[in-house]
């Protein structure tokens, strides 16, 4: 089963230095899990003010650039990874959730964890 897990929180943590014990604890983390085969990439996202967004309302699009200081919480990161079951993709979120718990106790976030559609 594929999933793709989004890590949200808000912008301000852009302009917060990772502490190197969660970056040393990650490294980990994706290195065994890419290893074991079950995340397939990851990657963090730059800041929303590099960001740009196609609309399309009422028929008419248009392109709005970053920084999108309406948006109460970002996307900051996402993981694409392929488990056995929903509870598998559960438990490497919290996993995840708890890397940043134990070095980052000021973070404040979460891990939203969603199925793939299979279109095949």
């Amino acid at each position: 089963m594929r999933y793709m897990m989004f890590i949200k929180h808000s912008e301000d943590f852009r302009n917060t230095p990772i502490p190197q014990g969660l970056m040393d604890a990650m490294g980990q983390f994706v290195g065994a899990n890419m290893k074991s085969g079950k995340l397939i990439d990851t990657a963090g996202l730059q800041p929303t003010s590099e960001g740009r967004r196609v609309k399309l309302k009422g028929g008419k699009m248009s392109v709005v650039d970053g920084p999108f200081t309406e948006s109460k919480e970002i996307i900051g990161g996402y993981a694409r990874v392929e488990v056995g079951s929903r509870q598998e993709a559960l438990d490497l979120a919290k996993q995840f959730m708890e890397l940043h718990r134990v070095h980052w106790p000021e973070f404040d976030g979460e891990c939203e964890v969603r199925a793939l559609e299979d279109m095949g």
